[in-house]
């Protein structure tokens, strides 16, 4: 199994069964990711080496715009794509085997989770991951401690408050909040 494979595999949005070829290289890019989080994690970085460090996580150079606060927790990476003038704060999870797309000027704040994967709901098949892609439009704010889940785009000009469980798609240029998510106000500009 190759990277590119991998990722084809998976961005197909199949069921992969958790004794495959996938599976079992999921689990190596899970070591990999691990090992560059760990040294990501657990020295002081300036912003450019932040910028390394983080281009090798995802497999791709990010833009000299991207600015982090680590620590930041993967277990993949090679699935995410990040757009310029992001900023990602500390304590965020990307769980990207399904694909996340980050756009332009979107900020993440403190302990946002990015999940897409889902476990079969057929007991016997449990261990198996569902992915579906997170999709992040231009000039999104997502506030700490949210959890985006599997499938869900949120449109441009957004923004997610603190704490909000989103399990559906978000319009542009609404807030939404609580847990499921849901509509509070439309953003006039």
């Amino acid at each position: 199994m190759n990277l590119e494979k991998f990722l084809e595999c998976l961005n197909s949005g199949k069921e992969i069964d958790a004794n495959s070829e996938i599976h079992k290289f999921m689990s190596y890019l899970s070591q990999e990711a691990l090992k560059l989080t760990n040294k990501l994690n657990n020295s002081y970085q300036t912003p450019e080496e932040i910028r390394r460090s983080f281009s090798e996580i995802i497999g791709k150079s990010v833009d000299p715009s991207f600015r982090m606060f680590p620590p930041f927790y993967t277990d993949c990476g090679k699935n995410i794509v990040i757009g310029k003038n992001v900023f990602i704060n500390s304590g965020c999870r990307f769980q990207d085997q399904g694909s996340i797309t980050i756009e332009d000027g979107v900020l993440i704040g403190h302990n946002v989770v990015l999940a897409t994967l889902n476990h079969s709901m057929v007991p016997e098949k449990r261990g198996n991951l569902i992915p579906k892609s997170i999709y992040i439009g231009k000039n999104v704010w997502i506030g700490a401690n949210a959890t985006i889940l599997p499938g869900v785009t949120i449109g441009e000009g957004a923004v997610i408050a603190a704490g909000a469980v989103v399990t559906k798609n978000v319009e542009g240029k609404t807030v939404v909040g609580g847990n499921p998510a849901r509509c509070i106000k439309n953003i006039e500009a």
